[in-house]
Formats: C-alpha cells, sequence, structure tokens
C-alpha cells in the first residue's frame, strides 16, 4: 500500500510508523517545516520526504490529513485537488462539520472519508511518535451521504491495520460526543486552574502544595493553545452547549451539597462512580466474531449508510469486505462484529434500512 502523510507530527508520525512497520506500507510524507521532515526520515515515519502536496500524494492510495483543525478544510480539498481519482483522502481532525461542509462538489468529494483517532499523549511532535500509539483506540470514520463504498472499505482496512478499532458516526454526532467527552474537559481544566489562582491568590500569601486530585483535573490545562484555539471555534456551537448544560449541573450539585443532606450526598457521589463506570466498560468488546451477508443495490452512499446506521446503534463493524455483482448494478456486503447477540442486532438494524441480511452459517437470508 502507497500511503501519504501531510502533517507528519505525533499523530502523522505514528500513522506513518504502524503503516511501514504493520502494513509494509510506502510512506511519503510532506511537512511545512523541512526539519520535521527530516526527524521524520530519522525515525523511519516516513520512507521519502516530499516538498509539496502533489508530489507526496502522487501514487498514494491513501492520504492521511494530519494538519490543526483550522486549516484541515484547505489542505483536504488541496489533496483532493492533487491525488488521483481512485485515492481515499481522510484527515485526523477532532473537529468534522467544517471539513464536510467545504468538501468540493463532484467525484473528488466521494473520495473523502473524515477520520478521528481517539489517541495521543501529552507530549507532542513526530519525535515523540510510536507504531502503537493507536492499539486498541477507538478511531471514528466520518463518511457523507455522497462517500464511496470503496474509499470507505480501503479506509476502514487500512485504520484496522494500524490496530485501531474503526467505527463509523455522522459528522454532526461526531462533534457534540467530543464536545463532551475531548472539548469540555479542556474547558473545565483551564477554568479549575483560574479559580485555584484566585481563590489561592485571596487566602494566602503562600501557595500551598497542590494533591493529586488537582493535579489529574488540570493535566490538559493550556494544552497547545494554537491547536485548541482552532479546535474550540471550530466546534464552538457544541463545546458552549455542553458548558451552558454543566453549568446547570453544577447548580444542581451546589443545591445539594448546601441542603446538608448526607445520603442525598452520598447516593449522588455513588452514582457518579456507578456512572463512570458504565462509559469507560460501555466499549469493550468480546465473543467470536460473526459474518452478515448484506445484498445492496449498487449505489452511491450506500455503504456510508449502514456503516453510520450501525454506529449508531452501538454496533461496531470489525472488518468489511465488498462483492459487486458482474454487472456492477447490485453486489453483497459482508460484514464482521464481535459476538451473536451483537450480529443479530447488526442484522435487524440492517434489515430496517430494507437491505436483505443473513448471518453467514445460518442459512438463508432474512
Amino acid at each position: 500500500m502507497n500511503i501519504a502523510i501531510l502533517g507528519v507530527g505525533l499523530i502523522g508520525g505514528s500513522i506513518g510508523l504502524a503503516a511501514r512497520h504493520r502494513l509494509d506500507a510506502e510512506v511519503a510524507g510532506f511537512d511545512p517545516d523541512p526539519r520535521t521532515l527530516e526527524r521524520a526520515l530519522e525515525i523511519g515515519a516516513i520512507a521519502r520526504s516530499a516538498d509539496s502536496v502533489a508530489e507526496a500524494t502522487e501514487d498514494a492510495e491513501v492520504v492521511f490529513c494530519a494538519a490543526p483543525v483550522g486549516r484541515l478544510p484547505e489542505l483536504v480539498a488541496e489533496a483532493l485537488a492533487a491525488s488521483g481519482p481512485e485515492t481515499t483522502v481522510t484527515d485526523v481532525g477532532s473537529t468534522k462539520r467544517g471539513v464536510v461542509e467545504r468538501l468540493p462538489e463532484g467525484p473528488d468529494g466521494e473520495r473523502f472519508i473524515g477520520g478521528h483517532p481517539l489517541a495521543g499523549a501529552e507530549t507532542a511532535g513526530v519525535e515523540n511518535a510510536r507504531a502503537e500509539l493507536f492499539d486498541g483506540a477507538r478511531w471514528y470514520l466520518v463518511p457523507t451521504e455522497r462517500s464511496s463504498g470503496l474509499a470507505y472499505d480501503r479506509l476502514q482496512r487500512a485504520v484496522a491495520g494500524l490496530g485501531a478499532r474503526p467505527q463509523a458516526i455522522d459528522a454532526a454526532g461526531h462533534d457534540r460526543v467530543m464536545a463532551t467527552v475531548s472539548h469540555l474537559p479542556h474547558v473545565l481544566a483551564n477554568a479549575l486552574v483560574q479559580q485555584a489562582g484566585t481563590t489561592l491568590a485571596a487566602e494566602a500569601e503562600r501557595v500551598p502544595e497542590v494533591g493529586p486530585s488537582f493535579r489529574d483535573t488540570t493535566r490538559v490545562a493550556g494544552a497547545n493553545p494554537a491547536i485548541w484555539a482552532d479546535i474550540f471555534v471550530s466546534n464552538g456551537d457544541a463545546v458552549a452547549a455542553g458548558i451552558d448544560a454543566l453549568v446547570e449541573r453544577l447548580a444542581e450539585a451546589a443545591r445539594l451539597i448546601r441542603s446538608g443532606d448526607v445520603e442525598a450526598v452520598r447516593a449522588w457521589h455513588q452514582a457518579a462512580a456507578a456512572e463512570r463506570r458504565r462509559l469507560l466498560e460501555a466499549d469493550l468488546v468480546g465473543g467470536e466474531l460473526r459474518e452478515l451477508r448484506i445484498a445492496v443495490e449498487n449505489r452511491p452512499g450506500t455503504v456510508a449508510e449502514i456503516a453510520l446506521a450501525l454506529g449508531q446503534a452501538g454496533v461496531n463493524i470489525e472488518d468489511m469486505a465488498l462483492y459487486p455483482a458482474p454487472d456492477m448494478r447490485s453486489g453483497a456486503i459482508s460484514i464482521w462484529v464481535a459476538g451473536e447477540a451483537e450480529a443479530e442486532r447488526a442484522a435487524t438494524v440492517v434489515r430496517g434500512l430494507g437491505h436483505g441480511a443473513a448471518l453467514v452459517g445460518d442459512g438463508g437470508e432474512g
């Protein structure tokens, strides 16, 4: 596989290392900083450096755009214009609507599948890249109604090959989820640091040592201002809505604590612990892989429709294969999911979309 990486920092460099080590891919890299390219070559994140987007994407089967979110729409458009008609283009940004809304019309826009790996580190830069960064990590794939099924299939296979667990989600849903589980924690860390600074300055001449709870909660405060300013602005409505909802929850917590009702406060605290446990365990998958064979018409957006519906139902596609009919008017899609119950749920979702679906080995199509 030939892969191009546009922006070889921590994420781009880790994609390159994983692709070279696990997919035996030929990896070309482009970055506006020549020193970053030199370092990427030194550590083996890329096999060759390019002087332009066009040079990097030449002959590429998959192009990963790994720039700050404010730069991504422009970079994605440049990559689509420079790459070949069979090339899949994706990104790794933590907001999606801005990129999707500015996709070019026509066939080029069909080759873009948004992406977002839920992986990272406190350190930045290609020198901190590592091939195992994505091991077991969720990697959201964000197709549109125009997305090519072949492009989606190619990207899903590549992402799984990097060690990640791909799952489809729509752009608006992705941005709402990220506002809550990724962007809002940064807002909270910033606000808590500012609150602590104000309180301690007013209460004492000597700043006391902070405890582990404060350090853990504020670990991400002030993280890379240039990158996070772009993220907050690009997802501003969802983040602001999350802040408003959280303010209401904090007000409820204040009223509860002021009430002095020990049992009620204890129940509130226990409920939070149980909810955290449920959220952290919800993404664990297990069980033998089951194949679901789906009969479909060959029309644009079919694969994206199925993948998004399964993603919204919480069914993760572990693998996928496309089988077009000789006349290219119809075909079949095979997907593999973990566990019997998940497979049955996937079949129900797909049938609800009007497609025939059967679990392989169960005899017959439903």
